[in-house]
């Protein structure tokens, strides 16, 4: 039994209990477990929240290398992707919308990478040596396609792959909203190959300083989400993926709150 202190970034009782069925059973084979899934979890939210090395986490949590083994172990099979993806439905439904969505917004955020290495470009126009996070967001901001590749990579480029992949995983998505980064020949292709419209959402040449962009603001907010967690202030990690599944866990924890304490 854990006698351990609470932290603040531990699920409550009511949020691990929707994710709990989500965990594969335990086997019949082999040693017993030592450490339970929620333990786990709860050191895994501890070190996106908190952005710590996995060797620093407290001593109180397993040992970081089991932890860091199941961390990786879900995210190779797709579990941190799945429970998202079944959170965001519900979600939406607690919203009042339909759980497939037929808008969203697409946006790229350049980031700095660390001596970390991995996979890196410069991207010219941020003045960012990095990657970016590639996000396709429903209306309410939540994620619908993730992908973080080098920031050299243009927005038109990396675009490509994310609203393929969306139409694939939603047949209902028929419009887009993006900024002038995306116009051109991606509008065509977009509506010749996906029969999906792209509308580019400009900015008003008249307008002096800070605006918010119709549309656009949604999808700024989502970076917004994700960079509260330390672990997401730079790309800390080697791995392109890691990214993807810590933007997963990010708002699987957004969900939960959302699920158990409604916004007005």
């Amino acid at each position: 039994m854990n006698t351990r202190k609470a932290y603040s970034t531990d699920p409550t009782d009511a949020e691990w209990e929707i994710i709990m069925p989500y965990f594969p059973s335990p086997s019949r084979e082999g040693h017993p477990r030592v450490h339970s899934y929620r333990e786990l979890v709860c050191a895994i939210f501890y070190r996106l929240r908190t952005g710590c090395q996995w060797e620093y986490l407290p001593n109180d949590f397993p040992p970081f290398k089991t932890i860091y083994h199941y961390y990786r172990q879900w995210r190779w099979n797709g579990l941190w992707e799945k429970i998202y993806q079944a959170l965001h439905q519900k979600v939406r439904l607690q919203e009042g919308r339909d759980p497939e969505p037929t808008a969203a917004i697409i946006d790229s955020q350049s980031v700095k990478t660390t001596e970390a290495g991995g996979e890196r470009g410069y991207d010219a126009g941020k003045k960012v040596n990095g990657r970016k996070r590639h996000l396709l967001v429903d209306t309410l901001g939540f994620p619908l396609v993730v992908k973080v590749h080098p920031a050299n990579i243009q927005d038109r480029d990396g675009a490509v792959e994310l609203l393929a992949k969306a139409e694939n995983k939603f047949s209902k998505l028929s419009l887009v909203w993006a900024d002038g980064g995306y116009s051109g020949k991606l509008v065509e292709w977009a509506k010749d190959n996906l029969d999906l419209k792209l509308e580019i959402v400009k900015r008003t040449d008249d307008i002096k300083g800070f605006k918010v962009q119709p549309r656009r603001w949604v999808v700024e907010r989502t970076h917004s989400w994700i960079g509260r967690n330390r672990a997401m202030s730079k790309e800390y990690d080697r791995l392109p993926e890691n990214s993807e599944a810590n933007i997963h866990l990010a708002m699987i924890r957004l969900s939960l709150k959302r699920l158990i304490k409604p916004s007005p």
